[in-house]
């Protein structure tokens, strides 16, 4: 699930280069510059890649009249038939894997009735947590009741098997059938093991979910403190509440009982074990951590409502003009699924999650992208295959991406690279590009270069310890390796004073992200969308037209899986 980004999740900006063509000969300067966007794709970009044109989209997705656009409703099917109708108008043609434009994602959908209460019990004393107050809790399992009695609890510090960095959290304890209460994010203090305040894909909670199912654990509780986590309290509250979906047929990965502890009822749950929450997170950051039984007991049961729904990621395809590239597919990726809506609590609340940041946006962008390409005149067309995927329940756990991942148009060596939108910048035009993932691919020269001819620089991720990269669809497809793009709004906005544009992506997190706040508004300033958008436009088409087939950093954690999927595509 990507549960939070917009914020940090549109362009990076790196150190700032400047071009001095002093000593080049004529013609390393005419290959410099053919390496910027020609006049034909600029021509294309300022037409179909305007203010205009993304708020139409917008305004229209982010309607009422899509109710939030939840997996496997109404409003999805309606999103997603827009979505077509424009791919259909553009020229693209339909590319879902069994034909026609839309691949079925089948989804299993989980709606839990938490206890109101639960109670820890020690010996002499126990202790009662309110639900929704102090604790959220979900089922992982698609039955329709699912729990433990009296199960063991643990504090097992950062729930984590790390070997290549030799970190284990378990050390050969069992935990078959206990419960255990982990950390959030992964050790900060330890730069050389786990990039300091970058945030890897162990300190994700749905990594800490998986471990421990793969232990045989009854269930977990994650720790939420807002700078672990990223986002306030309240976003787990929206997220983690109401049907939660996963992919059709059989589960891995997940436990009878998914939960959260706020970071006040974690101090008393230890607390009543006579432990000191501080001192035990504090040995949790070295890499001699014992588990800490903490000798009480706990039992939760959990009353579900099971469903089989059923999304779609819509996928249109320009072929490529080059007998041999075309053969080789750039990725366009946006998500175009939100939350969808809550019961009315009254007939003056809003219940609807519009998701107009998140991602309504992104999928405009797409739209914006696929009209530029589609307008470029044939012989200036793109020499790889363009796919353009606009893909669903992304706030369910990137499922329709992952779906996408296991099942593709092509064989996953053929997928040269990936550019993913989601959310954009809508507090107006930027001196920087957040690339998040700096430094993962050679992706990145490329968007250095077209930074430097927007007078922009590049920086990587603004907030690493939140783990962003991992957060949002081209994680689904670096998975099988295939090397992305993911830029992140920039926080310098041109006339604004330092620090103006961070203190405003902050607030929208805090205040309106996953919240039936996001909503298009007038006031949006989207420049800076512009300015992304056609970046990301020129770079898609650079890496298009390129020779190199795009690769990842040598040792990245995802070059494994591209070298397995390129010699599968030179095997057959």
């Amino acid at each position: 699930m990507m549960r939070i980004y917009w914020p940090y999740q549109t362009i990076g900006l790196a150190l700032a280069i400047s071009l001095n063509m002093t000593g080049f000969s004529q013609g390393q300067v005419e290959d410099q510059e053919s390496r910027f966007p020609g006049a034909a794709e600029q021509e294309v970009a300022q037409q179909w890649i305007s203010e205009n044109a993304l708020k139409a989209d917008i305004k229209f997705l982010a309607d009422d009249l899509l109710e939030g656009r939840g997996p496997g409703t109404r409003g999805d099917d309606l999103a997603q038939r827009y979505i077509v109708s424009q791919f259909e108008q553009m020229g693209l043609e339909p590319a879902a894997p069994s034909g026609g434009w839309i691949q079925k994602v089948p989804l299993v959908g989980v709606t839990t009735k938490p206890p109101q209460t639960i109670t820890f019990q020690e010996d002499k004393q126990d202790l009662t947590l309110q639900n929704y107050q102090d604790y959220i809790l979900t089922s992982g399992l698609p039955n329709e009741e699912s729990g433990f009695e009296n199960a063991e609890v643990i504090f097992a510090g950062y729930g984590m098997q790390a070997p290549e960095y030799d970190w284990d959290d378990f050390k050969d304890v069992d935990v078959k059938g206990k419960v255990l209460i982990v950390m959030n994010n992964d050790p900060a203090d330890r730069p050389q093991i786990f990039a300091g305040r970058t945030r890897l894909y162990y300190g994700r909670w749905d990594y800490k979910y998986a471990k421990a199912a793969e232990l045989g654990a009854a269930g977990v509780f994650i720790i939420h403190t807002t700078p672990s986590a990223g986002y306030p309290y309240q976003v787990v509250q929206t997220s983690w509440t109401g049907e939660q979906m996963a992919l059709g047929g059989e589960v891995q990965g997940r436990l009878p009982m998914e939960g959260w502890l706020t970071e006040e009822a974690a101090r008393k749950v230890v607390g009543l074990a006579g432990k000191n929450l501080d001192q035990l997170r504090a040995a949790a950051e070295k890499p001699d951590f014992q588990p800490v039984p903490l000798g009480m007991t706990v039992s939760v049961n959990l009353k579900c409502q099971v469903r089989q729904r059923e999304t779609g990621n819509v996928l249109g395809l320009l072929p490529g003009t080059d007998p041999e590239l075309s053969k080789e597919w750039i990725v366009f990726m946006a998500h175009h699924d939100h939350i969808g809506m809550t019961p009315a609590r009254d007939d003056t609340t809003d219940n609807i999650y519009n998701g107009a940041v998140d991602n309504a946006s992104g999928t405009a962008v797409l739209m914006a992208i696929a009209r530029a390409v589609m307008s470029l005149p044939e012989s200036k067309r793109p020499k790889r295959s363009i796919l353009f995927a606009a893909v669903g329940a992304e706030e369910q756990g990137l499922l329709g991406s992952e779906f996408m991942a296991r099942n593709p148009p092509v064989p996953a060596g053929y997928l040269a690279a990936v550019l993913n939108i989601d959310g954009v910048n809508i507090l107006g035009r930027t001196e920087d590009v957040v690339v998040i993932g700096k430094g993962k691919s050679d992706m990145d020269p490329i968007i250095e270069r077209l930074a430097r001819w927007q007078k922009r620089v590049v920086v990587g991720d603004q907030f690493p310890d939140r783990g962003y990269y991992y957060r949002s669809d081209q994680f689904s497809l670096a998975k099988v390796g295939v090397p992305g793009v993911y830029l992140g709004a920039g926080v310098h906005v041109i006339g604004k004073p330092d620090g103006w544009g961070r203190q405003k992506l902050r607030e929208w997190t805090e205040n309106i992200y996953h919240q039936t706040s996001d909503e298009y508004s007038p006031d949006w300033d989207l420049s800076g969308a512009v300015q992304d958008a056609r970046l990301m436009f020129y770079a898609g088409m650079q890496a298009a037209n390129q020779a190199n087939f795009p690769a990842w950093t040598k040792g990245d954690e995802f070059e494994a899986a591209r070298l397995q999927a390129i010699g599968q595509r030179d095997s057959k």
